[in-house]
């Protein structure tokens, strides 16, 4: 597929005109150039798709609005499957449409399936944050901060990026990503009460971006997980006993993940659904699903997870 530099696909299809390059059609050949050297720039948007999808048509024209309305914070590029499958197997892309953002060449964000418009507006707005492009000066400063807030709760240090977050929250109230790192904050300081008391008063309409999501998940799952932490020797010794103790391995699974060991946890419950996959109402699979919420979509244990799970799941 020939890359154009002006013009786009409006809609996955239709002829239309992008202007400056913000739309493109991708292909394997320049992918490198468009997405990882284009995204040491401002972020770039990758919207995997095919002719033949139908949600694809729903969300190709909201992605291109809200990128044309970004005036140059964003990038588009758009990459049909079918004509491209090297790199949609690079990519590990198992159904469509799949969306990945990059900045400075790495992915940072990203979800599956077609989302209404308001989401997909906050998705693009909170990339155009992170490049402080046309979300202007005050965006930029917004933008380091949440970085170094990030990177202090990394670092174990949940004071520095509890200040760092509220004085965001100061600047800008109601800001997603910093209302999801004040309850990262709470949840790295077992305040578990105060993280879900916080979580009940987000507002509806930022209930589903992508940080809240995330978090909401890690605070289902320390909550869950809270009870098993002390049986991990037990568990693994019903398990190793009995391996079609399903029940024992589940809890397994979550005792291995409040321990940090999530590569572990997820290979458990995959271990279930290989064995009866309709246990317990599909728990397996379910509580696969939150893991794979709460690491993120573009974490590295969440794509091979899900890689994982879909070959048995089709098999």
């Amino acid at each position: 597929m020939e890359t154009l530099i002006g013009a786009a696909k409006t809609g996955n299809g239709k002829p239309g005109e992008a202007p400056g390059g913000l739309i493109k059609d991708g292909d394997t050949k320049s992918f490198m150039a468009d997405v990882i050297e284009a995204s040491q720039q401002v972020p770039v948007i990758v919207d995997f798709w095919a002719p033949w999808c139908g949600p694809c048509k729903q969300l190709g024209p909201s992605l291109e609005k809200a990128v044309l309305a970004a005036k140059g914070a964003v990038r588009l590029v758009k990459v049909d499957i079918d004509k491209n499958q090297q790199i949609a197997a690079q990519m590990r892309i198992q159904s469509i449409p799949a969306v990945y953002a990059f900045f400075q060449g790495r992915p940072v964000d990203g979800f599956v399936g077609a989302l209404p418009d308001s989401q997909v507006k906050a998705f693009v707005t909170k990339l155009a944050e992170m490049g402080g492009g046309a979300a202007g000066d005050g965006q930029a400063a917004i933008a380091e901060a949440l970085a170094e807030a990030d990177a202090s709760l990394e670092a174990g240090d949940a004071g520095t990026a509890s200040a760092l977050f509220n004085q965001i929250l100061a600047h800008e109230p109601g800001h997603p990503a910093a209302t999801a790192g004040i309850l990262r904050c709470l949840v790295a300081a077992g305040e578990m009460a105060r993280a879900k008391e916080l979580l009940a008063k987000v507002p509806a309409e930022l209930q589903a971006d992508p940080a809240i999501v995330k978090v909401k998940a890690a605070i289902e799952l320390a909550e869950q997980s809270a009870g098993a932490v002390g049986q991990l020797a037990e568990l693994q010794a019903k398990v190793e006993l009995n391996a079609n103790d399903h029940q024992s391995r589940f809890d397994l699974a979550m005792a291995l993940y409040a321990t940090g060991k999530e590569e572990t946890a997820i290979d458990e419950l995959l271990e279930i659904f290989k064995r009866d996959r309709a246990w317990n109402e599909e728990a397996a699979r379910k509580q696969l699903v939150k893991f794979f919420e709460a690491l993120g979509p573009t974490h590295a244990l969440t794509v091979s997870g899900r890689r994982k799970l879909s070959s048995l799941m089709f098999r």
